[in-house]
């Protein structure tokens, strides 16, 4: 009788991902890149240097969730993915690096999306309360106003408010900038790979 014989182990073998998975695997992250490339290097210094500092907010507020999510999820998928197809026995350097790419690339998505995005968006609402109160919010540009400054010198909630986003703009920026080069490492393992164009 052929087949495995119970107790004894039957060793891993490393199986070849159909097209459909190979394609899925391009899909989620020329998605995940595509978008984190846009929003970080374009449409974020294009809304901000065009739009009014609360509009602009109100868009990342809404936008931004979206954002995080759709890139949790593509990180997460390519992450099984490879991984499905790359068992822990058979990985040689190279693949067990990009297991690792592809676990840091979640580790920074969910962090944003879980934690860093919202928070941020939490302290914005509170510090557009309070600019508004104050006549301030409908000023073009990235740049805090001089009214603004004012404000934070004057008023010790608002100027804790502007520490706080601070701090947590530059753990959702950092990691943001995370995750882009995790997939750009990603993408270069598989362009490394390619055959043909």
């Amino acid at each position: 009788m052929e087949g495995s014989i119970p107790g004894q182990e039957t060793m891993p073998t490393h199986t070849e991902p159909s097209n459909t998975v190979k394609l899925l695997h391009l899909v989620f992250l020329s998605t995940s890149w595509g978008m984190q490339i846009w929003v970080t290097f374009v449409a974020g210094f294009v809304m901000g240097s065009c739009l009014p500092r609360h509009t602009y907010g109100f868009i990342q507020q809404e936008l931004f969730p979206y954002y995080f999510h759709i890139t949790s999820t593509c990180a997460f998928l390519n992450l099984t993915l490879f991984a499905m197809y790359h068992p822990s026995e058979l990985l040689s350097d190279e693949q067990a690096t990009q297991i690792i790419v592809f676990f840091v690339c979640v580790a920074a998505s969910v962090l944003n999306t879980q934690w860093f995005g919202q928070v941020t968006s939490d302290i914005v609402a509170d510090m557009h309360l309070i600019e508004r109160s104050h006549g301030l919010g409908q000023e073009v540009g990235l740049f805090t106003s001089k009214s603004c400054r004012q404000l934070r010198a004057s008023n010790p909630s608002y100027r804790q408010l502007s520490g706080q986003l601070t701090l947590y703009r530059a753990l959702s920026s950092l990691c943001n900038l995370c995750g882009i080069a995790c997939n750009g490492l990603s993408l270069y393992y598989l362009a490394a790979r390619l055959s043909a164009l």
